[in-house]
């Protein structure tokens, strides 16, 4: 199908997960109707719908991540579960009529500046072109699997798959199953395999710090109670936000509550694993927070049961029946489970951006991706980023970041769409500054002490995480500064 439609909107917003349909909604609270929401699968909810591994759920409290403008008032639990979380942002599709601006199965290949006519063009692959005064990318940070080249992966004679990508239709009852990780992903299907396996391996390349989880079920009285008077939901809200906003200072380097936090790992993990064996094999050797702090009442307990073993030794290439490690054990499986993350710094996937003077995104970060406020490139006028880089957290719920980011791009939105000779691009000395103080906050921070983590590039720049509170960014945010702008509209409609 080939589609050619001249109509120019006043955005375009790519993706319709949390950040997609966020701005969506609150660009029909400030009024503004004309944009579209392209989503390349078919059916909302970005992570929500394609993590649906056993056990899948977000590790951070329900009541914080959510939109403060539509609280899940109908939440079941402290630490929702995967279906219930898509089925929020199902109901925030209705409540704000995204509908009509959603299509799906639109998965786009490139997006490219017009200098002439000052608009973006979108092209998808069944040839469809949209044109836009704005282009809103909401295309996250964790949604391109990665699955390590390992030597020998292509000669494994068994199944395997991404746990992004899970196999329903593939009964694991009875099977020998390999998880190649043990972070925050396996940290959640891992107890739930153990319980239906015969034999469940367990791949660690590091230790992981792990908190109670001390999951929580909502009575129907307290559920009736958020629905009949939501201020309820809203004081506990703020509790907890106000409680994680705190734990900041946790990711901190040599903190009094960075020592707290690694106390409360060690205690939990004493608490749980008897065995000093595999107790050292689980106790990290690096700063806490330097990689994802973790949730979990039951992966230490999956781990000492007779039927899983954690392996730590490195793997050096797979076989046939299974994989090899470094002590020269073959180790043979039926399934293989890569829990192996994301491609987290290529935030645009496979599209082409092409910016001023067809400079392409990708070249113009190289694998340093940065931007104002995580929102703003130079050379790219009018382009606008959800979760962009160094706007992840460790802390607290990301959703307080989109919300902010989201009130910030309408506000340039609403702005370019009360003259269509306007753009916005971000002067370069602007972004360099703002940069040149997150990287001078991150580097007293455990994000860039002594690991590997998704949040660093090989060159242990942090490109993924923010570097302060949630209120610092928020204050950051607040108002779309003209300031900070080049005024570059020297053609286009009217010159």
């Amino acid at each position: 199908m080939s589609s050619k439609n001249d109509h120019v909107y006043s955005a375009i917003v790519i993706g319709a997960g949390f950040g997609g349909l966020g701005q969506g909604a609150q660009f029909v609270q400030d009024g503004l109707d004309d944009f579209l929401i392209l989503e390349r699968g078919a059916d909302v909810g970005g992570v929500w719908r394609e993590n649906t591994y056993p056990g899948a759920a977000c590790d951070t409290q329900a009541l914080v991540y959510c939109y403060s403008y539509f609280l899940n008032l109908k939440v079941s639990r402290m630490f929702a579960g995967q279906q219930e979380l898509q089925g929020y942002l199902r109901s925030l599709v209705e409540e704000f009529g995204l509908g009509k601006h959603i299509r799906f199965n639109r998965n786009i290949t490139a997006t490219e500046w017009d200098q002439e006519r000052l608009l973006w063009t979108v092209h998808t692959t069944d040839g469809a072109r949209f044109l836009t005064r704005s282009v809103v990318a909401a295309w996250g940070q964790l949604n391109e699997p990665n699955i390590p080249a390992f030597p020998g992966i292509e000669s494994f004679e068994g199944e395997a798959f991404h746990s992004s990508t899970w196999r329903h239709d593939l009964d694991l009852t009875g099977k020998r199953v390999a998880s190649i990780g043990s972070a925050a992903t396996a940290v959640q299907y891992v107890p739930e395999v153990a319980k239906i396996a015969s034999n469940l391996t367990v791949f660690q390349r590091s230790a992981n710090y792990i908190l109670p989880r001390d999951q929580y079920v909502f009575s129907d009285e307290e559920t009736a109670a958020f629905l009949a008077d939501p201020e309820i939901y809203r004081q506990k809200r703020q509790e907890i936000h106000e409680f994680r906003e705190a734990g900041f200072e946790r990711t901190r380097r040599h903190t009094a509550a960075s020592e707290e936090g690694v106390q409360q790992a060690r205690q939990h993990l004493e608490a749980q694993v008897a065995d000093p064996e595999l107790r050292a094999k689980l106790t990290p050797d690096y700063d806490f927070g330097c990689k994802r702090i973790l949730r979990s009442d039951d992966f230490y307990p999956a781990l000492t049961r007779e039927n899983v073993e954690l392996v730590t030794e490195k793997i050096t290439e797979f076989t046939p029946r299974g994989i090899l490690t470094a002590d020269g054990v073959e180790h043979e499986f039926d399934v293989i489970i890569y829990a192996t993350g994301f491609k987290s710094h290529a935030f645009q996937g496979s599209m082409r951006v092409a910016g001023r003077d067809g400079i392409r995104l990708d070249e113009r970060w190289g694998n340093a991706p940065e931007a104002y406020l995580g929102i703003t490139v130079d050379n790219f006028p009018n382009l606008f980023l959800v979760y962009g880089p160094n706007t992840n957290l460790n802390h607290n719920s990301v959703v307080s970041m989109l919300e902010a980011q989201h009130r910030y791009i309408s506000q340039a939105v609403e702005y370019l769409a009360a003259d269509e000779t306007r753009i916005l691009e971000v002067d370069r000395s602007v972004l360099d500054k703002f940069n040149a103080h997150v990287q001078e906050e991150l580097d007293k921070s455990a994000f860039s002490s002594e690991c590997s983590s998704w949040y660093k590039n090989e060159d242990g720049r942090v490109i993924n995480n923010w570097s302060g509170t949630v209120n610092e960014y928020r204050a950051h945010t607040q108002d779309l500064q003209l300031d900070d702008y080049l005024q570059l509209a020297e053609t286009g409609p009217g010159k």
